[in-house]
């Protein structure tokens, strides 16, 4: 694979429960950093989004930010960014990042957060892109849903192969350097003859 020069990180505007999630924003915003690593993020300066970017533009890194206009007041826009993308839409928002990124980090996150990753690993599944896909699962934040995901597989909603697309680690370190000895597997159609 290419070598990566920027990666997405998905997370929340919210900051969470407990202190450990903004300590892992931190954690991943050092791993980050210190490769050599651009963060590509949705643009805010509040909640774990908020911890991830500072992190970065305190260490001397590149932040850079892509909201949407109708949510630059919601979200608070961050504006000490390295480059600051404003698009008409969450559509616009979520293709630029892609665009902007070699691979896709989700940290604990809501809805939107869960949104993202899951159709940025469909759109690897569709064959759209083959850049790396993980989830840093922080104090088992995403234990149920590896579950889950494992579940689908049994019941043949997912395959094994699709369901390896996305990554799951504990720790940033463990996850980049995977990232960065990523090799796309050849995924083929995901619709077999039977179901066409």
């Amino acid at each position: 694979m290419p070598s990566i020069r920027n990666i997405c990180v998905y997370c929340g505007s919210s900051a969470g429960r407990t202190e450990i999630y903004a300590q892992a924003a931190r954690q991943l915003a050092q791993a980050l950093v210190q490769r050599g690593i651009g963060l590509v993020y949705g643009g805010a300066s509040v909640g774990i989004m908020g911890v991830v970017a500072d992190e970065v533009l305190a260490l001397g890194g590149r932040a850079i930010g892509v909201i949407p206009e109708p949510l630059v007041r919601w979200e608070v826009a961050h504006d000490h960014l390295t480059e600051l993308y404003v698009t008409q839409s969450m559509h616009e928002r979520k293709t630029k990042m892609a665009e902007l990124s070699d691979g896709f980090i989700a940290l604990p996150g809501g809805l939107g957060t869960l949104e993202e990753m899951f159709e940025i690993c469909t759109w690897a599944q569709l064959g759209i892109h083959n850049k790396p896909c993980g989830l840093l699962n922080i104090d088992g934040y995403y234990d149920p849903l590896r579950t889950f995901l494992d579940h689908a597989v049994a019941e043949q909603f997912v395959k094994p192969k699709h369901r390896e697309i996305l990554m799951i680690e504990e720790a940033p370190d463990q996850l980049i350097e995977r990232f960065q000895r990523f090799d796309p597997p050849p995924l083929g159609r995901w619709v077999t003859e039977a179901q066409t």
